[in-house]
């Protein structure tokens, strides 16, 4: 018989990775609501799953442990899509802010240097 709290690890696990990569802003910020709360199901889970494990739930904790790779690599997938759209989002801002005030680079102190002589 295995434990409910390793059942609930796996379900939760599938629900992580089927969680869809969003590419919109409003549907960024939904995902990244999502992904906390399934982490945070994860973990209270965590200290629930101790040893000693019967046969049957060590087969089923080899499954588990077989999955955790491909969560990882969804997780650093999403976080890659999150940090994209941040830089992508601190360009904007960076465009708009010179096209608002060109002159704000300008090194304003006075002096002037005649290169051609």
């Amino acid at each position: 018989m295995i434990r409910k709290e390793l059942v609930q690890w796996k379900v939760v696990t599938d629900r992580l990775l089927a969680l869809p990569i969003a590419s919109d802003d409003d549907q960024r910020d939904v995902m990244i609501a999502a992904i906390e709360s399934i982490l945070d199901e994860r973990e209270q889970l965590q200290p629930k799953i101790q040893p000693p494990f019967s046969s049957e739930e060590e087969e089923f904790g080899k499954d588990l442990v077989a999955v955790e790779p491909r969560v990882a690599l969804k997780l650093e997938e999403y976080l890659t899509e999150i940090r994209k759209d941040l830089s992508t989002s601190q360009t904007k801002k960076d465009s708009v802010r010179s096209y608002v005030n060109p002159y704000s680079k300008v090194a304003r102190d006075g002096t002037f240097y005649d290169t051609k002589q």
